[in-house]
């Protein structure tokens, strides 16, 4: 194929990923805003007015950039895994690979699609909290990239998800049995500083931690762990499962067997 044929092809395989959630938004966009705004009002509101400050911000000032970044997290993933098991299922995922198009222009769009429901829930979930609190954004810049760089990556691992799934109650186990417990001990709802050491090095393990921590320093300049190097870790981590969920492709893991 052409550079032009491949672009062609790259945009219209985002546009159908971004039609087919934007046609059912009430499905896709909806619960996750109604879902923050109890998170809001529950834990910001009524427990945060008990809690008081964290880390020197209110609690409701502390809890918004994890809540917005679980948000992106869970629907880059979802998306992505639901999207492709579903063209899996129906079988047409092969007229994809029998067609000109390269593999990686496939991942890409998938990909790609899952960011934009991700960001865009996030936009959502944003705008929400600004009805409960007033944002300051420290470092834009890095407030932008690390969300940017976190969609990418859970977009890729729903990806994997789905080509590793054999029925669809297989898309669902990964979100709920790891991805919900890691985004909850990931530091949203806390700063790991109150645990006991034991906890706190345990804490390191989840690379979620890591991606909270990077984008509430992007709005409130704090931080429980070294930016540069959480920064790092992501980038490291979507470039291993770019590659992984492409070799599985190109080999056929999930779709010829």
């Amino acid at each position: 194929m052409s550079p032009t044929q491949t672009a062609i092809a790259l945009w219209t395989l985002v546009l159908k990923e971004i039609k087919r959630f934007t046609r059912i938004w009430p499905q896709t966009l909806l619960p996750p805003s109604i879902t923050m705004s109890m998170y809001f009002i529950i834990f910001g509101s009524l427990i945060g007015s008990r809690i008081g400050e964290m880390d020197g911000f209110t609690y409701m000032d502390f809890i918004v950039p994890g809540l917005i970044m679980m948000a992106v997290i869970t629907n880059s993933y979802s998306n992505v895994a639901s999207s492709f098991f579903s063209n899996k299922f129906q079988r047409s995922v092969e007229e994809m690979m029998v067609s000109p198009m390269p593999n990686w222009v496939i991942l890409t769009g998938f990909v790609l699609g899952g960011m934009a429901r991700g960001l865009g829930v996030g936009l959502i979930v944003t705008l929400v909290s600004l009805f409960f609190t007033r944002l300051n954004v420290a470092h834009p810049l890095l407030t932008v990239g690390v969300v940017v760089l976190t969609a990418a990556l859970f977009s890729i691992g729903g990806f994997i998800n789905a080509l590793l799934a054999d029925k669809f109650d297989d898309v669902s186990i990964v979100p709920t049995f790891v991805l919900t417990p890691l985004t909850y001990l990931g530091g949203v709802f806390y700063s790991i500083s109150l645990l006991p050491p034991v906890w706190q090095g345990v804490s390191l393990l989840n690379p979620i931690l890591y991606m909270v921590n990077v984008f509430r320093h992007g709005f409130l300049g704090v931080s429980d762990i070294p930016v540069g190097w959480a920064l790092a870790a992501i980038v490291v981590f979507i470039l291993i499962l770019f590659s992984i969920a492409l070799w599985m492709l190109e080999s056929g893991k999930g779709i010829r067997s």
